[in-house]
């Protein structure tokens, strides 16, 4: 059994309250060394408490360890593991109630952009990606002198703009880790009926946005029944997605209409704001931490930093295995990332959703446009498997995309905000250039102590 280096960034992020239960009963990695990385020490050292915990209970053998030092946590790892969302120390259970994204969220609404999610796409998600680029540039260099032979797998999102901007600006083998495809392929197998390891599925498409494009049932084309399937009853949260799906005539595979939204421009015709909203999307957005009526977010005081910490531990010490006869049974979203990291290390065949640089896999889209697809796992990490060509309709939709991700990307690494006044002007969430410009030099002020690229003297 191959003993390795696995070091988690953003350590203290409640993402690894859950991935952490499944990377430590990996029996192919026992013995292997776990570092939790975070700037925030008191968070990451009760992080590293429960992980130490679960690697007990698990019986691995694993070794961990918290530090606050980069060069520490990344020197001579085999594998990093991400969840940084460009919020900086705030004390919050989760990048969408940080004051930081709160304010993304408010100003561009002053301008007539009401946003729900705001991690992907729009104002909100230009500026995550403004934030945390150039922190996963920094972190991938680092790797570069330490651990050039690093898988680094990400889990943060803007996840497509993080993921162009290290593989144009690094050389790090890094692959991006998501569960929306999954999530939509159970989502048609309940429709269908038929058990969804059964289904055989191919789609196309960027991170959250993407269609099936084949889907059979031991060998027979389903794909009319699903389409029939999606003109009957319409779960909420998902009326939107069913409504474009027939118009286009492609499904979505990732049904909800939160992240749908973020790819269409009708968050602009909202003249009530919010309240406006069609398709629970209001709700959604609420609760996602984002009430457009209630008191913005401010930095959290010495008290309420206090009463986060209490809340926390108790919520890492609630964190156990599942039960042994449970650990194979897979949740329709998970991401089974201590399985990828084990077939890699050992050299396994396993297939993995990932977003990685196209490279060929979907034949019309661009070579290095950031897609989620299908890939196989070797002993160097992954490799991107063929799927269909991309119909002309989303192909239009989607190559606009890719050049939005690009100049966010471009624009986090080199701080230059015509790049930025560029990707809000060919956002489907645009507005005239002269609120677009107001509204961006807004937006870069209210983050300016994590956006120094932009206020260095030229």
């Amino acid at each position: 059994m191959p003993s390795k280096k696995i070091v988690c960034l953003g350590g203290g992020s409640m993402y690894f309250h859950g991935s952490m239960r499944e990377i430590v009963c990996q029996e192919d990695m026992a013995g292997s060394e776990l570092v939790l990385y975070d700037i925030d020490g008191p968070k990451v050292e009760i992080a590293a408490g429960m992980a130490r915990r679960l690697a007990k209970q698990a019986g691995s053998g694993m070794k961990v360890r918290a530090t606050t030092n980069l060069a520490d946590a990344v020197d001579g790892a085999d594998f990093a593991v991400s969840s940084i969302g460009g919020s900086g120390a705030e004390v919050t259970a989760n990048v969408y109630a940080s004051r930081f994204h709160d304010a993304d969220m408010r100003i561009p609404a002053k301008y007539g952009v009401h946003q729900v999610i705001g991690d992907t796409g729009g104002p909100a998600g230009m500026m995550m990606g403004l934030r945390s680029a150039p922190v996963y540039i920094r972190i991938c260099r680092e790797m570069k002198k330490r651990c050039p032979n690093v898988v680094f797998f990400n889990h943060s999102n803007p996840m497509a703009v993080l993921m162009r901007a290290m593989h144009k600006y690094t050389s790090i083998n890094a692959v991006g880790v998501c569960h929306g495809v999954q999530i939509g392929v159970h989502e048609a197998a309940k429709l269908l009926n038929v058990p969804r390891h059964e289904l055989e599925c191919l789609w196309i498409g960027t991170n959250h946005f993407y269609w099936f494009t084949r889907v059979l049932h031991k060998g027979r084309d389903v794909y009319d029944d699903l389409r029939g399937r999606i003109r009957g009853d319409v779960p909420a949260g998902r009326r939107l997605a069913y409504k474009l799906s027939e118009i286009f005539g492609y499904v979505f595979v990732y049904p909800a209409d939160d992240h749908i939204i973020e790819f269409f421009s009708y968050l602009t015709q909202l003249p009530g704001g919010q309240k406006d909203m069609p398709y629970e999307l209001a709700k959604a957005a609420v609760g996602h931490s984002y009430d457009e009526s209630g008191p913005p977010t401010v930095k959290a005081s010495p008290a309420e930093r206090q009463a986060f910490f209490r809340q926390y531990k108790k919520l890492a010490d609630a964190v156990n295995l599942p039960p042994k006869k449970l650990r194979e049974v897979k949740h329709p979203g998970a991401e089974e990332i201590g399985g990828i990291i084990a077939a890699i290390a050992t050299g396994q065949r396993k297939i993995m959703i990932a977003n990685v640089a196209n490279q060929g896999a979907i034949p019309n889209l661009p070579y290095d446009a950031e897609v989620e697809i299908e890939t196989v796992t070797d002993s160097r990490g992954v490799r991107g498997v063929r799927m269909d060509k991309c119909p002309i309709t989303l192909k239009a939709i989607l190559e606009k995309r890719f050049i939005w991700q690009e100049l966010v990307a471009d624009a986090a690494v080199t701080g230059d905000r015509k790049l930025a006044l560029q990707a809000l002007l060919i956002d489907e969430l645009a507005v005239w250039p002269e609120k677009a410009s107001a509204m961006l030099d807004e937006l870069l002020n209210a983050s300016r102590e994590l956006l120094p690229q932009f206020f260095r003297k030229k």
